[in-house]
C-alpha cells in the first residue's frame, strides 16, 4: 500500500476505484466495504484508493463536540495496510477543504487529481460547502465526467454506523468483549514509557507509565485490565490500570502497566498493548496494604484467564 498524506501528493498514473470515508475503527463493516472495493478494483483493472482525513471532519466542523477515536492515525493506517488496498490518502481536513464547492470538488479532485473512474460511497454521502450535495448529485456528476458510483446499500451503512458508535460506547465502557466482537481485533493502546513515581516498585509491582500523546484517543473507564504485550519480538501478559490512583490521593489521569514475567528497562521505548479483559473497577483502599494484597488477587486473576486464552 502506498500512503499518502495529502491529495496533491498522490501521482499514481492508472485510473483507480475510490471510497470515501473516516474508517475509525477499521472494523468488521468497514472491512466489508474494503473487501469490496480490492474486489472491484481487480475486476475492472483499476487501483484500489482509500481517501481519508484527518482531523475527523465532525471536530472541525461541530468543535464544541469533541470526538474521541477508537483508533490513532497510526493505529488507522497499520489496520487499513491489512486490507489489500493500493492507495491510502489521509487528507488534512480543515475548513477550507469543507466550504469546497461540490462540482469542483468532483472535477478538480475526485475525477483529474484522484482519476476516479468507480466510486464506492454510501448512499447517505455528503460532500461540499454545507454538506449540501448528496449521493444523487454525484451520479449525475459521474455521467457528465465519466466515472460509475457504486451505492452501498441503506442497510450495510446503518450496520457500519451502529458498530462504530457499540464499539465507542464498549470501550468507555470497559467492555472489552463486545468491542472485539465489532472491530474483529484487540483494541489497543500507543505510547511512550516515561519517568512515574515508583510507588507501583515498592508494592512490589513495578510499573511502567505509558503517555499516549493523542488527546483524541478514546480510552476505556477507569480501572484495571488484563493485557498483551511484544518488547523485542517477545510476548508479555500483564495489568494496566488506568485512572487516578485515589488510594494515593492523586487526581491526574495514568496508565500504568506492569508486564509480568519481564526484566529490563522500558523508559523512554515505545509500547503497544492490547487490551484483553477487564478486570476491576478502581476504587479507593484504606491503606497501601491492603491496595497490595488486592494487586496480587488482580495478578492472579490475570493469570487465571491467560491459562483459558492462551
Amino acid at each position: 500500500m502506498t500512503i499518502y498524506n495529502n491529495i496533491n501528493e498522490f501521482n499514481s498514473r492508472d485510473n483507480t476505484i475510490l471510497t470515501i470515508g473516516t474508517f475509525d475503527g477499521v472494523h468488521l463493516g468497514h472491512q466489508k466495504v474494503l473487501e469490496r472495493l480490492t474486489n472491484t478494483a481487480i475486476e475492472n483493472n483499476l487501483e484500489s484508493t482509500v481517501l481519508t482525513f484527518f482531523p475527523h471532519p465532525r471536530t472541525i466542523l461541530n468543535p464544541d463536540k469533541p470526538l474521541k477515536l477508537i483508533n490513532s492515525v497510526k493505529e488507522r493506517t497499520d489496520h487499513l495496510k491489512n486490507s489489500k488496498v493500493d492507495n491510502l490518502i489521509i487528507h488534512p481536513f480543515d475548513k477550507s477543504f469543507s466550504e469546497l464547492d461540490p462540482e469542483k470538488y468532483v472535477v478538480e479532485i475526485l475525477v483529474k487529481k484522484l482519476k476516479a473512474k468507480i466510486i464506492l460511497i454510501g448512499y447517505d454521502h455528503k460532500f461540499g460547502k454545507n454538506r449540501t450535495a448528496d449521493i444523487s448529485d454525484l451520479k449525475e456528476y459521474g455521467q457528465k465526467y465519466g466515472f460509475k458510483v457504486i451505492e452501498i446499500k441503506a442497510e450495510e451503512i446503518s450496520n457500519i454506523a451502529i458498530s462504530s458508535t457499540k464499539i465507542r460506547k464498549a470501550i468507555y465502557e470497559g467492555n472489552i468483549s463486545t468491542a472485539k466482537k465489532y472491530l474483529g481485533y484487540n483494541f489497543s493502546l500507543s505510547g511512550r514509557i516515561v519517568r512515574g513515581n515508583s510507588i507501583g516498585r515498592t508494592l512490589g509491582f513495578p510499573t511502567a507509565n505509558v503517555e499516549v500523546k493523542e488527546e483524541y484517543k478514546l480510552l476505556p473507564k477507569n480501572g484495571v485490565y488484563l493485557i498483551q504485550s511484544i518488547i523485542d519480538h517477545n510476548e508479555y501478559f500483564g495489568m494496566m490500570n488506568i485512572g487516578i490512583k485515589p488510594t494515593l490521593n492523586k487526581s491526574s489521569k495514568t496508565i500504568e502497566v506492569n508486564l509480568f514475567e519481564f526484566e529490563g528497562d522500558l523508559y523512554n521505548k515505545k509500547i503497544t498493548v492490547s487490551i484483553k479483559q477487564f478486570i476491576r473497577d478502581e476504587i479507593k483502599f484504606e491503606s497501601l496494604d491492603l491496595l497490595k494484597s488486592q494487586i496480587q488477587k488482580d495478578k492472579v486473576n490475570c493469570n487465571s484467564i491467560i491459562d483459558i486464552i492462551d
